[in-house]
C-alpha cells in the first residue's frame, strides 16, 4: 500500500478509535554486558568484545550483572511500579542470525517491575496517564549489516556481515498497557510518552537514552476498533522507531493505513512493520509471532532474582527529582509560561540552561542565548543543542561579559560565532577579534561629534524637540565603531552635546 491509498486522518478518526501499545527498549549504560564481563564500549573492532558466554559456546555459564538489576529497579520505581520480591529469567527461542545462542535471555511471565504508570504532559498542558504493564530485563542482539542491496535490508542483499559486540548488552524493555481514550491525539500521546520516558531514564543516570544511537528505541503497536465497540482490533507492530518525531508519524500513518484496509473490506494482518524516515510510511516485515511461538521456558543456568525490600527502599530514597516535577519547579523559578517551558523542553535546552545558571548566569540570560542564537545555529547546522561545540560555562561567560558592559548583544553574537568555529573560549575570541565595547569617553565623544557634523539636518531636528531622531545619529556612531559602542551611552552623549534632555 502506498501513501495514496491511505484514508484521511479525519476520516479514520470519524469511524474508529485507535488503541496503542508502546514497547520501549532502553540500552543500559553499564560497563559490561548483562551476563558476562565483556565491555560495552562503542565503536570497537567487529567481534572484538565477545567471549564464550555471549557467543553461547557450550559449557559457558552466565552471571547476572548487578548494576543491570539495580538499574531495572530504579526504572521500575520511577514508573510507579511494584517491584517483584522474586523473579527469574527465561529463554525466548527464535532464529535470528544476530543472536549467537539462538535464544534470547529475557523475562517472560515474571518481570522485575510491573503495574505502574507515567503521567505525560501534552503540548496544551493536558496530563495523560499511561499505564505501564511491565518493565523487564533482557539482552540485546548483535548487529547485521546487509551488503549489496539498495535498501540496506536483507531483501536484495548479496551477503550479510555479523558483529556480535552488541550481543548481550543489557536492555530494559518497558511495555505499556493498551492506551485507550486518546482519540485523535494518540500520535501526540505516543510522542509525549516516549519523550517523558527518555527524560526520566536520563535523570536516573542509567542510560544516555540517545535514540539516534539506538540506545532507546520504540515499537509502536496499533489497532483500530469501530466507535462504540470494546473488542480490540488486530494490531500491527512498527519496529525500532528511533526518534520522537518518527514515533508520532508512525502512529499516525498506521491509523490511516488500518482505516483504509478496513474501509475497503480488507483484513489487518498481525505483523511487524518497518518505518521509513524519508516519507513517514511503513512497510510489511514478518508475520508477528504470539508468545507461545517463542517457546519460553525458565533459564536453567541463572538463579532467580530476589531483591530485598531494604535494597529496594534504599534505591527509592536515592531517586532524583523526576523530570515533570523538576520542570514545574523550574518553570516557577524562571517565571516562564507553560508554552515557553514546552518550547525549552522541545529544544532539549532544560539541562543546558540549568548548567548555565549553575555556572553563574542569570536564568533569563541563559534562556536568551540557548533559545536564541544557539538554537538558530543548531537549526541551521542540523544539530541538537547539546551537540554544539560550546559549553554552558562558556555561555555563562558570554552573559557575564554582556552584564559587565564589555560586550553588547551584537558583539556577544560574534563571540558565540567564534567559539562555535573553534577559535577558543569567549575571552580568547574577544581578544583575537578585538570585540570589546568602546568605553573610552574620549573616543566615543569624538565619534559622536563626527556623526553630528555629518548629519547637521538631523541634529537640528533633535534640537527642535524631535528626540526620536537621535536614533539615526546613534546608528551612525555604531557604524563608525563597528558596533562596538554602548548604544545607550552614545544616545546620552548625543543629547548632552545637543543640549537636549532625554
Amino acid at each position: 500500500m502506498t501513501v495514496i491509498d491511505l484514508e484521511s486522518y479525519e476520516g479514520a478518526l470519524a469511524t474508529y478509535d485507535p488503541v496503542m501499545g508502546l514497547e520501549v527498549h532502553v540500552e543500559l549504560g553499564t560497563r559490561t554486558k548483562m551476563f558476562c564481563g565483556c565491555s560495552t564500549e562503542l565503536k570497537q573492532d567487529a567481534n572484538s568484545q565477545t567471549c564464550p558466554v555471549c557467543l553461547g559456546l557450550p559449557g559457558a555459564l552466565p552471571v547476572v550483572n548487578e548494576i543491570g538489576v539495580e538499574s531495572a529497579i530504579k526504572i521500575g520505581l520511577a514508573l510507579n511500579c511494584e517491584i517483584a520480591e522474586w523473579c527469574r529469567f527465561a529463554r525466548k527461542n527464535y532464529f535470528y542470525p544476530d543472536m549467537p545462542k539462538n535464544f534470547q535471555t529475557s523475562q517472560y511471565d515474571e518481570p522485575i517491575a510491573y503495574n505502574g504508570y507515567l503521567d505525560v504532559q501534552l503540548e496544551d498542558g493536558e496530563i495523560f496517564r499511561v499505564q505501564i504493564e511491565r518493565a523487564h530485563m533482557e539482552e540485546d542482539t548483535g548487529k547485521s549489516t546487509h551488503v549489496g542491496g539498495a535498501t540496506g535490508r536483507i531483501h536484495g542483499a548479496s551477503h550479510s556481515l555479523l558483529d556480535y559486540n552488541r550481543a548481550g548488552i543489557p536492555l530494559i524493555e518497558i511495555v505499556t498497557k493498551p492506551i485507550e481514550g486518546a482519540g485523535a491525539r494518540a500520535p501526540e500521546v505516543a510522542k509525549a510518552y516516549v519523550a517523558e520516558l527518555r527524560e526520566l531514564i536520563k535523570a536516573l543516570g542509567v542510560s544516555e537514552a540517545r535514540m539516534e544511537m539506538g540506545q532507546m528505541r520504540c515499537d509502536v503497536n496499533l489497532s483500530l476498533r469501530p466507535h462504540g465497540t470494546e473488542t480490540f482490533g488486530t494490531r500491527s507492530e512498527t519496529k525500532n522507531v528511533n526518534s520522537l518525531r518518527s514515533v508520532e508519524r508512525a502512529a499516525r500513518f498506521e491509523i490511516q493505513r488500518h482505516a483504509a484496509v478496513l474501509n475497503s473490506g480488507g483484513t489487518i494482518v498481525q505483523e511487524t512493520r518497518h518505518f521509513h524516515e524519508e516519507d513517514g510510511s511503513t512497510t510489511a516485515g514478518r508475520i508477528k509471532d504470539n508468545a507461545e511461538d517463542y517457546r519460553y521456558f525458565p533459564e536453567p543456568d541463572l538463579v532467580p532474582v530476589a531483591p530485598s525490600r531494604e535494597w529496594v527502599e534504599e534505591l527509592r530514597k536515592g531517586l532524583p527529582e523526576l523530570p515533570r516535577l523538576r520542570r514545574q519547579r523550574l518553570k516557577e523559578e524562571w517565571g516562564v509560561s507553560e508554552h515557553d517551558m514546552q518550547s525549552i523542553l522541545n529544544a532539549g535546552a532544560v539541562d543546558l540552561i540549568v548548567a548555565t545558571t549553575d555556572a553563574g548566569a542569570p536564568s533569563d540570560q541563559a534562556r536568551k542565548w540557548w533559545m536564541g542564537e544557539l538554537a538558530r545555529n543548531a537549526n541551521e547546522t542540523g544539530r541538537s543543542l547539546d551537540e554544539l561545540p560550546i559549553t554552558p560555562a562558556q555561555v555563562a561567560r558570554v552573559a557575564a561579559l554582556v552584564t559587565s558592559g564589555d560586550l553588547n548583544d551584537k558583539l556577544a553574537r560574534q563571540v558565540i560565532e567564534g567559539v562555535l568555529a573553534g577559535e577558543g573560549d569567549p575571552d580568547t575570541v574577544v581578544e583575537k577579534r578585538g570585540l570589546k565595547v568602546v568605553s573610552d569617553e574620549g573616543a566615543l565623544g569624538a565619534a559622536v561629534d563626527e556623526a553630528i557634523a555629518a548629519n547637521a539636518a538631523v541634529a537640528d531636528k533633535i534640537r527642535g524637540g524631535k528626540v526620536a531622531a537621535a536614533g539615526a545619529l546613534v546608528g551612525a556612531v555604531m557604524k563608525a565603531t563597528r558596533g562596538q559602542a554602548d548604544a545607550a551611552r552614545v544616545r546620552e552623549l548625543i543629547l548632552e552635546k545637543l543640549g537636549v534632555e532625554g
